[in-house]
């Protein structure tokens, strides 16, 4: 059914099993044509990370504000922000006109003060924020190796993407060297929502693809192709992953970019760890050469992946929002 949101197991891909590294790229050439979404098994990132990383999104989420409220949002987006200050107002699915109801911590590649990006002061290549380790025990460190290894994991992948948009498996290695993945913790707790407001509202996002490990508590729904909103199949163990407007935008629109959004829990909180996959700021968007025909010309000018992504951020995700926040 054009509908249904595949599951696609990894084990014999990861394994590097023969011909795996083609039906891989099959499958999910299929669910980003069709759906926009898929459901990962057997992708081997440990089932005890995975479950220290949510309990660290808990552990941040119970700090007391005036803790939180120190970690705020800085100018390159890292830190702390507050529930219903933001949503993606900037969507073209619904009419976003009410903030969202969650509360969110960001964090970046983590860049040494002497990373030549981190001298030249680029924007989203700053320092990130970390709560104290008196304040979280081992939090820094484990979030560390949750992100190197969700960054080898993705790698990999990217072989795969790259060989279901018919091109060489290592094509799109050099982009995501120093990548620019984003993690946001996110917490979702059980509060009544006004008319037209949503844990997370309707909205595609900004970047290349997104990993969003399943927990016990749904709330993740997609628009499919016939507007109909469901539920992502809940597999334990599992991530849900979709591709972004960034692979949309290179690909000619030949991969979607699928509206999802996220409701309220009811009687329980919701915590989320979704990672954002992004290439370098300076990889340049534009139609992959086998995206493009003589019926098919390429449909946006070329921008490079930090002007895209500043134009989103500003306009989505304003860290002045949080500056009147009050504990």
């Amino acid at each position: 059914m054009a509908n249904a949101i595949p599951v696609i197991d990894l084990t014999g891909f990861m394994s590097e099993a023969p011909g795996t590294l083609q039906a891989t790229a099959r499958a999910i050439h299929d669910a980003l044509t069709q759906v926009g979404f898929f459901v990962i098994t057997g992708h081997g990132i440990p089932a005890d990370l995975i479950a220290r990383t949510f309990d660290d999104a808990r552990r941040l989420h119970d700090l007391p504000m005036s803790t939180k409220l120190g970690l705020k949002l800085n100018e390159h987006n890292n830190g702390y922000m507050a529930m219903a200050r933001y949503a993606v107002w900037t969507s073209d699915v619904n009419a976003n006109d009410k903030p969202d109801l969650n509360e969110a911590f960001f964090i970046k590649r983590e860049r040494a003060p002497d990373h030549p990006m981190r001298q030249a002061n680029r924007r989203f290549a700053g320092a990130n924020v970390w709560p104290s380790e008196a304040d979280l025990p081992g939090f820094k460190a484990n979030i560390l190796e949750y992100l190197a290894a969700m960054e080898v994991f993705t790698n990999r992948l990217l072989r795969a993407v790259a060989v279901s948009l018919d091109l060489p498996p290592a094509y799109f290695e050099p982009h995501f060297v120093d990548n620019q993945a984003n993690f946001r913790l996110s917490h979702y707790p059980p509060v009544k929502a006004e008319a037209n407001q949503f844990g997370i509202a309707p909205h595609s996002d900004a970047n290349f693809m997104t990993f969003l490990p399943q927990s016990e508590v749904p709330g993740l729904q997609v628009r499919t192709p016939d507007g109909t909103w469901m539920d992502v199949p809940s597999i334990p163990g599992s991530f849900a992953v979709n591709s972004g407007d960034t692979l949309r935008r290179w690909s000619n629109a030949r991969f979607l970019s699928t509206p999802h959004r996220a409701l309220p829990p009811v009687g329980r909180h919701r915590y989320a760890i979704p990672y954002f996959l992004a290439p370098h700021l300076d990889t340049m968007i534009e139609c992959l050469p086998t995206c493009t025909a003589p019926g098919n010309p390429p449909r946006w000018e070329p921008i490079t992946y930090e002007a895209w992504i500043t134009a989103w951020t500003n306009a989505n995700y304003d860290p002045k929002r949080q500056q009147d926040v009050a504990a």
